[in-house]
């Protein structure tokens, strides 16, 4: 449970909450967090513009906390993005009030705008009773309502399940209704589709292949592995949904996950994100660079271990977050036009600092990056899922074996940010969206 100094109003992070890597750190760097996350809650929007891309500062902190980052580093993370952010908007109380009627809730579902009104709302429910019970309510109680809230979960390439994730990892309740707020104003373009992909699972008792052999089907098939264009303005609703719906809807139906595979299947969609992001990042002859998309589903998958480990959340809701998650994986790399996947480019890369250095040693490079913390919270998302599964060597099922590999993709991470040009690709698998990358020094 959350400490007596956190409320759904106030922020506090304590030296030793520092989330699913447990490393300790220091009083200066714990009173710098709750003093910027803080801030961030009260100062800043959801979305930095009016398209709605994302205001990433509370992740980006707790990203640096949680790999060891110091009060400078924090600071200077908070600095960089904070100049840019749009300043909160006012809250409408009449809307508030509306918001406790799901027949008036649902008119404002998906407009940012609503954005503080949904905040003050899930914060006054935290409130009176808590931030787990709200999120049972509102998020999993599988009625027409909840599936509102479940389905943009997974919207706007995960981050409102991304936001969620830091705080429940952090057990901060003033982060949660940040995320159910944020997750309220999203758009709901996918959920018709994973609702008719689950629906059609259940139709099914088949075993599920590996999710390993799942990528490799989307692969193998023609309509959707050049299903995505780059002259799509969306390449998963724009293009997947459109020209190759029924061959994706085949392929993410066969993802059914029984409740005693639970922690096996969850760390296996988490070593499957990891292996697909980094064998994404090479196209020779170019320098590699990870997938913008693909290195989401790295940076959110340490949710659902978090979620598997809360006792209030029945299994059943468990098994069909990770299906989902799952079936989001495989739309993804549909949607990034399906790049080449390969072990050996992993094992054979040749990173530019000492191999033998440690992985938070490796990390520690990018607390001085300047970025807007996709780059930490894909280092700390690759460091955790080498610690969870670590256990599961022996399966085969497992693509990423072996610490040596582990250090490659740390590097991997950290050299291809510190790379010239923009810090990732847009649809690693198109070839178009490598032109204007540098070639590799022979």
């Amino acid at each position: 449970m959350a400490s007596a100094t956190v409320s759904p109003y106030k922020i506090h992070i304590s030296p030793d909450n520092t989330g699913l890597l447990g490393l300790k750190q220091t009083e200066e760097a714990s009173k710098k967090v709750s003093e910027l996350l803080q801030k961030d809650l009260e100062q800043h929007h959801v979305f930095f513009n009016n398209d709605g891309f994302h205001n990433h500062i509370s992740h980006h902190l707790l990203a640096l906390y949680g790999t060891g980052a110091g009060p400078q580093h924090l600071q200077k993370g908070y600095d960089e993005n904070a100049n840019y952010q749009r300043p909160t908007l006012p809250v409408h109380d009449h809307v508030v009030t509306e918001l406790t009627s799901w027949d008036h809730a649902k008119n404002y579902l998906g407009k940012e705008k609503h954005y503080p009104d949904f905040l003050r709302f899930f914060q006054g429910e935290i409130e009176k009773t808590s931030w787990e019970e709200v999120m049972n309510e509102y998020v999993f109680k599988g009625d027409g309502a909840a599936d509102a809230l479940f389905s943009r979960l997974f919207a706007g390439f995960l981050h409102p399940a991304i936001q969620v994730m830091y705080g429940m990892e952090w057990s901060q309740p003033a982060m949660v209704a940040m995320a159910l707020a944020q997750t309220s104003v999203h758009s709901n373009d996918l959920g018709p589709f994973m609702l008719e992909a689950e629906k059609a699972a259940r139709s099914s008792s088949a075993d599920m292949p590996s999710i390993a052999s799942l990528y490799e089907a989307v692969k193998a098939n023609d309509k959707l592995a050049n299903a995505a264009h780059m002259k799509d303005a969306n390449k998963v609703r724009d293009g997947v949904l459109k020209r190759a719906r029924d061959e994706m809807l085949e392929l993410a139906s066969r993802v059914r996950v029984k409740p005693e595979e639970l922690e096996e299947k969850t760390v296996e969609m988490y070593d499957n994100a990891v292996y697909i992001a980094a064998s994404a990042a090479f196209h020779p002859p170019k320098i590699p660079k990870f997938d913008f998309f693909l290195m989401h589903h790295v940076n959110a998958s340490p949710l659902w271990l978090t979620i598997n480990a809360q006792p209030w959340i029945s299994t059943e809701v468990k098994v069909r977050l990770l299906e989902w998650k799952i079936r989001l994986d495989l739309l993804q790399y549909a949607g990034r036009a399906c790049p080449p996947l390969s072990v050996d480019s992993i094992t054979s890369y040749k990173p530019k600092d000492k191999p033998e250095r440690k992985p938070l040693e490796i990390l520690s490079r990018l607390h001085n990056l300047e970025e807007d913390g996709h780059a930490i919270k894909l280092g700390r998302g690759t460091a955790i899922c080498q610690k969870f599964s670590k256990k599961y060597e022996d399966k085969e099922w497992l693509t990423i074996k072996g610490d040596d590999t582990w250090t490659k993709i740390y590097h991997l991470i950290v050299d291809s940010v510190e790379a010239p040009g923009q810090h990732w690709v847009r649809s690693a698998g198109l070839d178009e969206a490598w032109k204007d990358v540098p070639d590799a020094k022979l």
